[in-house]
């Protein structure tokens, strides 16, 4: 009988390690979950964010320059709508700049949008005036043009070049005269 309890303390002991070892796989899951969150905190801090302001403001300050801006209105319609600030006129009286143009792509239910800005060149002088002038207009057209575009019409091979030639002929329309010839973009993303 002394042999029993021998047996028993034996197969207690075996038990102990296998209870102590059932702990240390939620140590390292535990862990993570604390120490993952916390790292990808201080990365995006003190990397991420830090070198993306110096990168956003490195170009704003090369291309600084007086300009007049203003607010374009929304843009209603079955297509969806749109908003942006437009208008800043350049130097030269024979170039005008849309900025930060904005709208909502056909046939995506508001999902899907086209950030864009482009310079219109012209050989008239006077395109800065007019396009100032005949601002509402201008702004209206370009919003008309560029969310009746689907996002297979910008997925086509050589599709900024059909929309450079639809807005230049939207603008020339719209002011009654052969003013724009060009358009050139500096900016295009769709998201």
């Amino acid at each position: 009988m002394a042999s029993e309890p021998a047996a028993a303390a034996d197969a207690s002991a075996g038990d102990a390690p296998k209870k102590s070892g059932g702990s240390s796989p939620l140590l390292p899951a535990l862990l993570a979950l604390v120490v993952a969150p916390a790292l990808t905190f201080a990365v995006a801090k003190f990397v991420l964010i830090p070198s993306l302001r110096q990168e956003l403001a490195a170009p704003a300050d090369a291309h600084a320059a007086p300009a007049e801006h203003a607010e374009a209105s929304g843009h209603g319609g079955v297509h969806g709508g749109g908003h942006g600030k437009s208008g800043e006129s350049a130097a030269a009286g024979n170039t005008y700049k849309f900025e930060n143009v904005v709208v909502n792509l056909a046939g995506t239910m508001g999902t899907r949008y086209l950030k864009t800005t482009f310079l219109v060149t012209g050989s008239d002088a006077g395109l800065a005036g007019a396009f100032e002038a005949n601002k509402p207009a201008l702004v209206d057209v370009t919003l008309n043009v560029l969310s009746s575009l689907t996002l297979g019409d910008l997925e086509e091979a050589g599709s900024k070049n059909l929309i450079r030639e639809k807005l230049v002929q939207s603008y020339n329309q719209a002011l009654g005269r052969k003013v724009a010839e060009q358009v050139f973009f500096s900016d295009f993303v769709v998201q």
